[in-house]
């Protein structure tokens, strides 16, 4: 797996992974308690050397310093503003936004920001439309609280790593707990605090949303109920409904990488065209920071 580097965005440091690839940039937001090293298989893979993907880690995951305590950042919107910041730094401004789970969600918060985004991918992600969504849009499983939960030990960390996957999966989690467990506390007990304050009607966001948009599900989630996704209206879905994939449950890019990329590839090879910056003269592709 690439090493990180880091990036400084809206006063404090960012680290991230780039894969090898110089075509078209994407963007890979990951969730709650994870870090960039669970796109290992899309960074490493043929989608990395196909695209230029930037991965990053959300502040107080993986190696991106912890935030300071109540400070905002360690909500969707606080969040939303490091992306559109990232994309910008790395000249990444008309990249496709994959985000899973809670990276869906501020991929989907952020867009107003990103107004040459190409496209947004997101899975595990119930856009909903404010706290009163929360119950029907989540299934009542209890490894949920673990994201809003400062102290984690490891039989908690476990449990919520399970519920990344399908029922019976047998996955590795190992990676999954190492990440949970190095995430700042602060991180999860703050964003569950923030619920409760302004957020973006992500059922609005959706609705108006004028840049196409792919809503995929693993068959065997734990997490989302696949019924509130039916009901969204979403004019610029991509393929008209939600895309289905067997065999994997909240965390594709861990249980199912090949049917991810088929499908990334695929979205992406649908999206209107326009000429990347890489090749236009002055663009800063391919350098680094």
């Amino acid at each position: 797996m690439t090493a990180h580097e880091f990036v400084h965005v809206s006063g404090r440091d960012i680290a991230y992974r780039r894969s090898s690839g110089q075509g078209r940039p994407v963007i890979l937001v990951h969730g709650n308690s994870s870090s960039s090293r669970t796109w290992r298989h899309l960074l490493d893979g043929s989608f990395g050397g196909r695209h230029r993907c930037l991965a990053l880690d959300l502040p107080g995951h993986g190696a991106s310093p912890a935030a300071r305590p109540g400070s905002g950042v360690y909500s969707v919107p606080g969040y939303a503003t490091v992306l559109a910041g990232f994309a910008e730094a790395l000249d990444a401004r008309d990249a496709v936004i994959v985000g899973w789970s809670l990276g869906g969600h501020i991929a989907l918060e952020a867009s107003p920001l990103l107004p040459d985004a190409a496209g947004y991918a997101v899975y595990g992600t119930p856009p909903i439309g404010g706290p009163a969504d929360l119950a029907e849009a989540f299934l009542p499983n209890p490894a949920v609280q673990t994201g809003f939960t400062a102290d984690v030990d490891r039989d908690a960390a476990l449990a919520y790593a399970r519920s990344f996957l399908a029922p019976g999966s047998v996955l590795p989690t190992a990676d999954l707990v190492a990440d949970i467990l190095a995430t700042d506390g602060t991180a999860r007990s703050d964003l569950g605090a923030s619920l409760a304050g302004p957020t973006a009607d992500e059922v609005e966001i959706v609705r108006g949303l004028d840049k196409p948009l792919a809503i995929l599900q693993g068959a065997g989630e734990q997490l989302v109920n696949p019924v509130y996704l039916q009901k969204l209206q979403a004019p610029t879905l991509w393929r008209g409904a939600v895309q289905t994939v067997q065999g994997a449950g909240h965390a594709l890019q861990e249980e199912t990488p090949d049917e991810l990329t088929a499908l990334l590839d695929h979205f992406i090879a649908e999206l209107p065209h326009t000429p990347s910056r890489s090749a236009q003269p002055g663009s800063r592709h391919g350098e680094r920071p």
